[in-house]
């Protein structure tokens, strides 16, 4: 009788239990869609600098390729490069023995010719000889003097002199070598007015005349001072090979820090325009067209192409594809799909 009064008092617990353990757990909450943050930015229109820099090597605006006017051995180079030479300067020298020998035949020939014309004419005056005969003994005595005139000024060329002021950039021969006439030995800068050579390259050729002005900055130094600058000379025809324009920048108040090959920051400073400045990290690239997200009503976003019209410290400048007031994604770009909706981080 006890043992069947207690079972219910035992059973009573363990169905509890089991109710308990067969409740079902609520479910988990939808998540929601809007799950990743970007940042928003408000297309507006702004002045923007078209400032074209490009960097270049400071040089002499007259160069010239020094060399011997005959041919030879060289014998002694006098010069160094790097070194500051006058006007009239002797440079290096050749070998004389071969111009003094020719010089010496050229005069032999002369005194011959010289002496066989006036024999000639003493016989034209006892009417020995023709007058055709006397013309012809008169052309060859002019042509050996003219000779000898030459050897005697080929035998000067022995000796290459400086033509004026200026500084050895480059030394292309050295002694013991043997030259022809008119091949290069030193490179000459001259002195006076300084220029920068720098390559422009075919898309903003365009933009740029003989003329325009331009601000050049040295590489050294702490305090980039500024120098003003005009574009002297532009080449007609690009480079075959970097497709790109040879342009001669002159300094107008060049002072003494300026030397020859520093380099040089050339930049052109055109008119200020109103264009559409958007953060690069928001250009994402889809094959060879650029693109942005553009943000809804909806916080969804929408790929939409634009066209970038050059690149800028303060971010790409567009040409087409955007309106002032639309709203795109400034950051985060680059991990979203099409019609997702986004939400806004706060500034």
């Amino acid at each position: 009788m006890t043992s069947r009064r207690l079972a219910p008092a035992i059973l009573l617990p363990l169905v509890l239990a089991l109710a308990a353990c067969g409740e079902k757990s609520p479910p988990p909450a939808a998540p929601t869609q809007a799950t990743k943050l970007v940042k928003m930015l408000k297309v507006g229109a702004g002045d923007t600098a078209n400032e074209q820099r490009y960097s270049g090597e400071v040089r002499a605006r007259y160069e010239s390729t020094a060399g011997f006017r005959v041919g030879g051995k060289i014998v002694e180079r006098l010069v160094d490069a790097g070194a500051r030479v006058k006007a009239g300067q002797p440079l290096a020298r050749l070998d004389p023995s071969d111009a003094r020998l020719t010089a010496t035949q050229a005069e032999a020939n002369r005194a011959l010719a010289a002496a066989d014309l006036q024999r000639t004419q003493d016989l034209r005056e006892k009417n020995f000889i023709s007058q055709a005969a006397l013309d012809a003994k008169q052309t060859a005595a002019k042509a050996a003097e003219a000779q000898a005139g030459l050897a005697k000024n080929q035998a000067t060329y022995t000796t290459l002199s400086a033509d004026a002021a200026g500084v050895v950039a480059a030394v292309l021969a050295e002694p013991g070598q043997v030259v022809a006439a008119g091949q290069g030995v030193f490179r000459l800068a001259r002195d006076g007015e300084r220029e920068v050579a720098i390559s422009i390259p075919e898309s903003r050729v365009a933009g740029l005349k003989v003329g325009a002005g331009a601000t050049v900055e040295l590489w050294a130094g702490e305090e980039r001072k500024p120098y003003k600058a005009v574009l002297r000379e532009l080449a007609p025809v690009a480079d075959a090979a970097t497709r790109t324009f040879a342009a001669r920048v002159s300094i107008l108040d060049a002072d003494a820090a300026i030397a020859l090959g520093m380099t040089a920051s050339v930049s052109f400073a055109q008119a200020a325009e109103e264009k559409i400045v958007v953060p690069l990290a928001a250009i994402m690239q889809q094959g060879n067209q650029a693109a942005v997200w553009v943000i809804g009503k909806d916080n969804a976003v929408t790929q939409r192409p634009v066209e970038v019209e050059r690149y800028a410290d303060a971010g790409a400048v567009l040409k087409s594809g955007l309106a002032v007031g639309e709203h795109i994604v400034a950051a985060g770009a680059f991990r979203l799909t099409a019609g997702e909706k986004v939400r806004i981080a706060e500034e």
